[in-house]
């Protein structure tokens, strides 16, 4: 009786760097032979790739690129895609950030340092089901990390926020009522520790990470 073939392994690498799509392309390549591979090199080219692609076995993902807003970005396709697994790929060596793109659902934290070889063992592994989580930091209390406990839909509501929408724009490009967007606000106001909506936005848009 002869096995059943695997289907091979489909990819998509989100990052504008077309140096960086190479390498990872030519790590996943040789880790995952026949594996299809799509690129994107914005936050609206990935959405378009997992809109084509919604069985994809993973988004290698930068922070730091066209539309992302740092990690709004990633808590919106963490959102619309809960099934595919991210992988961060970031050349930000923060460790706190590494803990809040865990915490907004990542599999993954990889720098983009790191050798081709660790950047597909590390691919392996979330295929494989797991979650390699970074180390805890231990610090006093921090904006940021009082926004790892913004829901998913949370964080659109805050990046829309800092757009400059008012509640019944919101309300309108999420399509629900305005009603549900204030009582959204109140919890993102509770949850950041800030009085006021601006001071949130003000706060909020230290969230993105510098261009590298």
């Amino acid at each position: 009786m002869s096995e059943t073939t695997p289907e091979p392994r489909s990819f998509l690498i989100a990052d504008d760097h077309p140096m960086v799509r190479d390498a990872l392309r030519a790590a996943l390549s040789q880790a995952f032979p026949g594996a299809a591979i799509c690129a994107a090199a914005s936050l609206g080219e990935a959405q378009a790739g997992l809109e084509g692609q919604p069985e994809t076995d993973a988004l290698l993902l930068d922070l730091d690129m066209p539309g992302m807003e740092g990690l709004t970005g990633l808590a919106l396709l963490r959102s619309d895609w809960p099934t595919v697994p991210i992988i961060v790929v970031s050349a930000a060596r923060d460790a706190r950030m590494a803990r809040r793109t865990y915490d907004l659902g990542a599999s993954a934290y990889v720098d983009k340092s790191a050798s081709l070889e660790e950047i597909a063992a590390t691919v392996r592994a979330v295929l494989d089901g797991e979650v390699i989580a970074p180390p805890a930091v231990e610090d006093g209390d921090t904006f940021a990390q009082r926004a790892t406990q913004l829901t998913p839909q949370q964080w659109r509501v805050l990046a829309l926020m800092v757009q400059g929408d008012q509640n019944k724009q919101i309300a309108y490009k999420l399509g629900v009522g305005e009603a549900t967007v204030k009582a959204h606000v109140t919890v993102i106001l509770r949850k950041l520790g800030v009085r006021s909506r601006t001071q949130a936005v003000i706060e909020a848009r230290s969230l993105s990470l510098p261009t590298v």
